[in-house]
């Protein structure tokens, strides 16, 4: 039995409820209720009582969650020992984010952080989704900020934010094609698009492209592999006249006269980031900034 195993379990019976349990650890609820199922299997006796109004430990599960409280607090106690030699500032919390990401997303959340963990650093790197991925099942980094969710049980992942995105023009384009709610995606149809290479985030541009191909518009050769969709490009590429980018309301990027955000009508692209760690994971500082990038999250998804 692990640690994480009777953690969760002791977690399951304080709450009396898988799905308040699955948020208190930040899991989804089918991983925590298979993970629950395992450890009945493994132990070859009942420990919950699933009812519809929630779940009760049996007397198994009692005598179990007495001995985990117990297992657990020795646990904590001998980290909590060991940490004390290391001093403060020796816990690196190293955190994946993407590129184009809301400015008043992070500030909060890693305020609160450090409010709550004075001891713990964090190391930002900015790496596409694909790259965030595959370094969090390396161990690379311990959470990431993805534009699609993760498949498989390995990793958690939570929504933080949607975006409908709007469209970059040049002015005189923009001006000659934008209505009294914004431009219409098929009205881009003969412009060419600055997009981002498929191996950064194969969902997320399989999703997108199926979009803007379902409205009429050629998409050409794409990006070529290692192409970094910088403010810088974007802006370069849609000043001729002949292309258009994508970009939110929030775009950070200062915005030249010779280029015009619009709207999409409708609001067809919605680009969305979730916050992926590993499902193993228990650190308490990390369910902190989760916990605290869902919240503020909250009112944009």
């Amino acid at each position: 039995m692990e640690l994480r195993e009777m953690r969760a379990f002791v977690v399951v019976v304080e709450q009396g409820s898988l799905s308040a349990a699955a948020r208190r650890l930040h899991v989804s609820q089918p991983a925590l209720s298979q993970t629950m199922n395992a450890l009945e299997r493994q132990l070859g006796v009942q420990l919950l009582t699933r009812r519809s109004t929630g779940v009760q430990a049996t007397d198994a599960g009692l005598t179990l969650l007495a001995e985990a409280r117990a297992v657990l607090a020795r646990h904590d106690q001998a980290v909590a020992a060991v940490t004390r030699h290391t001093g403060a500032g020796d816990s690196v919390l190293r955190l994946g984010i993407p590129l184009e990401l809301p400015t008043d997303l992070l500030s909060g959340p890693l305020a609160e952080l450090a409010t709550a963990y004075p001891g713990t650093r964090v190391q930002a790197r900015h790496l596409s989704t694909a790259a965030q991925l595959a370094a969090l099942r390396a161990g690379d980094i311990d959470v990431g900020l993805v534009r699609e969710h993760p498949i498989g049980p390995d990793l958690d992942a939570v929504l933080v934010v949607a975006e409908p995105l709007g469209v970059l023009l040049a002015a005189e384009p923009a001006a000659a094609l934008a209505g009294p709610d914004g431009i219409r995606l098929d009205a881009l149809a003969g412009l060419d698009w600055v997009g981002f290479p498929r191996s950064g985030s194969p969902a997320w541009y399989d999703e997108l492209t199926a979009i803007l191909r379902s409205h009429g518009l050629d998409l050409g050769a794409g990006a070529p592999e290692g192409q970094e969709l910088i403010p810088e490009v974007k802006l370069a590429a849609v000043t001729a006249g002949r292309a258009f980018a994508l970009a939110p309301p929030s775009w950070p990027q200062p915005i030249p006269d010779s280029v015009t955000w619009s709207p999409l009508v409708g609001h067809p692209l919605v680009r969305r980031t979730w916050a992926a760690w590993p499902a193993s994971s228990h650190r308490r500082d990390l369910g902190h900034l989760i916990a605290a990038l869902e919240i503020r999250g909250a009112d944009r998804v």
